[in-house]
């Protein structure tokens, strides 16, 4: 009996210990779901009622969001910000994986060049590469197309993402790799056939991080996407922000609002556990 206690009795230290933590955690949950839950009634009210503080006192709104997404023309904005994302996200990737798994996996001359070379790109503020980046999609009649904003973010999503997979693939066993030379696999066959497979977590938290960052990008978007027919969501929010001053529709700005970080609460909820996942492994060690 006496181990139990001192078990017991350990265990409620560890637990008081960790009581100012769990009280932060507490409190930040509940002020972010008070706030999106707020934003949501909100989106759902009147104008009247939002500066009334009655919220949702006549009902529910949901021609709000029709008019938001029609009249406003946040539809064309998102479907613009899917056409960035999605292939973006898909292109990044398939450039990346191969190169972490060669930085990773293999010595050869030049490696850790390379490996440096990847870490110098992340540290590049984007602001440096704004002039750089227009004066060559000038040049190259990319001006005014989607193509331009996919290349950009693909190629600035690289460095991240290959560094990121890098440290996923040095943790996988080799012996995948042995069994699979065995089997006469070439490099190329098992990289796609197996590594690619086994790095599943990794690759889905991956995509899961260029997802958010290219959904809620603003400053290279409002550069390169300042017509309103290639305006994602995150510049069309801002324009809504500004036709405020002039129309009242708050309703309106709260639909705005929900529709924008809807898709990135959405995936954060349905994919936690594949996000942690990913983000441990890399750590683990052969």
């Amino acid at each position: 009996m006496k181990p139990r206690k001192i078990g017991g009795t350990n265990v409620c230290r560890q637990e008081l210990r960790r009581a100012p933590a769990y009280a932060i955690g507490i409190l930040w949950t509940i002020f972010t779901v008070v706030m999106i839950g707020w934003i949501i009634l909100a989106s759902l009210s009147t104008t009247r009622e939002i500066f009334s503080g009655r919220l949702l006192h006549s009902g529910l709104h949901f021609e709000n969001y029709q008019r938001t997404l029609i009249r406003n023309k946040q539809a064309a904005s998102l479907v613009n910000s899917v056409i960035y994302t999605v292939p973006s996200c898909v292109l990044s990737l398939l450039v990346s994986a191969p190169a972490a798994y060669c930085l990773g996996r293999f010595k050869f001359r030049g490696n850790t060049l390379l490996r440096k070379a990847v870490l110098v790109c992340m540290g590049v503020p984007s602001v440096m590469l704004i002039m750089p980046l227009f004066s060559t999609a000038s040049k190259l009649h990319l001006a005014g197309s989607h193509l331009t904003l996919i290349y950009i973010y693909t190629a600035s999503a690289i460095p991240y993402t290959t560094f990121f997979l890098m440290a996923f693939f040095r943790g996988i066993s080799a012996s995948f790799e042995e069994a699979a030379t065995i089997d006469g696999c070439t490099p190329w066959r098992c990289f796609w056939s197996i590594m690619f497979p086994l790095a599943q977590p990794a690759l889905v938290t991956i995509v899961i991080f260029n997802f958010i960052r290219f959904w809620n990008e603003y400053f290279i978007a409002l550069v390169f996407a300042n017509k309103a027919k290639l305006r994602p969501i995150g510049v069309a929010l801002y324009q809504t922000v500004y036709s405020m001053m002039n129309t009242g529709d708050w309703a309106g700005l709260f639909c705005s609002v929900v529709i924008v970080f809807v898709p990135t609460v959405a995936i954060y909820i349905l994919l936690s556990d594949k996000i942690v996942s990913g983000v441990t492994a890399g750590g683990i060690k052969e």
